[in-house]
């Protein structure tokens, strides 16, 4: 059973008003359980709208939403997909409310009824999931920097133990330090635990690294679905969606203006130097 499958989702703003904006426009899109997804596309794109129907926050103008085999169309369903699907919002350290680090941290299990006991060992475990240190306890969360906020209101959602978690854009304003941290947890929590988390994003170095699978969308319109190696490969599509490709995908392009035509079509650094070297010995050899 996959996590979402959506059919001709359009979703329009201000319907029948002046105002009217179609954000969504007949999106057809399934994510597997269990995977890490990457949603990528330029500011206004759609990407947060669309995320917004899993967890049953926006409900469709049209089409259908499924999330975990249920429709998001029925009252009951959408009241009980906080306990299945987490989501976080683009600086969600603005939402702390608790005087205490582990106060709002624990606020979410708590909620599920669960004994303090419990409560504690989730608040810990999400602390560690996002590199906090147990000194931090006690510390009122606005003497904080704003990295160690960003990670005290992830570890909040962390905490409830969702089988699945959708961040939106997690590292804005992040050095890349901490957002490489973040983005290692997460990876972590799925290999380890099966969630399924889909990352909102821009950076499709992100998409990269840490994806099984990525989706572009435009204007509402959803452009590609398929592995990164497929879908980030295709500068031209990646260009009309406002995004730039990435660096080792540009340079491949440029090498092949130039007429140095590369075996294969490398998406990491690693992949690029591996791919020239290759290229270069046999090359060298005689073997073209």
């Amino acid at each position: 059973m996959p996590f979402v499958q959506t059919n001709k989702l359009t979703h329009v703003y201000f319907k029948g008003t002046p105002l009217e904006t179609v954000a969504l426009r007949n999106i057809d899109l399934e994510i597997p359980e269990g995977e890490f997804f990457a949603l990528l596309g330029a500011s206004g794109s759609g990407k947060s709208t669309l995320v917004q129907h899993f967890n049953g926050l926006l409900q469709p103008t049209s089409g259908q939403v499924d999330v975990y085999g249920a429709d998001t169309a029925s009252r009951s369903s959408r009241n009980s997909l906080w306990r299945k699907v987490g989501l976080v919002f683009q600086f969600p350290e603005r939402q702390i409310f608790s005087s205490t680090v582990y106060e709002d941290i624990a606020f979410g299990p708590l909620n599920l009824g669960l004994d303090e006991q419990k409560v504690h060992h989730r608040v810990m475990e999400a602390m560690a999931d996002v590199g906090l240190s147990a000194n931090i306890l006690q510390a009122d969360p606005i003497t904080l920097s704003g990295g160690l906020r960003r990670r005290v209101a992830i570890a909040g959602i962390l905490a409830m133990q969702t089988p699945a978690l959708i961040l939106d854009e997690p590292g804005a304003g992040l050095d890349p330090q901490a957002k490489k941290q973040i983005l290692l947890a997460l990876k972590r929590l799925q290999l380890k635990k099966g969630t399924t988390i889909v990352l909102i994003t821009h950076y499709l170095e992100d998409a990269v690294e840490f994806a099984g699978q990525v989706a572009v969308l435009s204007s509402g319109e959803l452009l590609a679905v398929g592995q990164p190696q497929q879908v980030l490969t295709q500068s031209e599509l990646l260009l009309s969606a406002g995004l730039k490709p990435p660096f080792p995908v540009e340079l491949t392009n440029k090498l092949s203006i130039n007429g140095i035509h590369l075996r294969e079509s490398p998406i990491t650094i690693d992949d690029l130097a591996r791919v020239i070297q290759g290229t270069y010995l046999k090359t060298e050899s005689g073997d073209s």
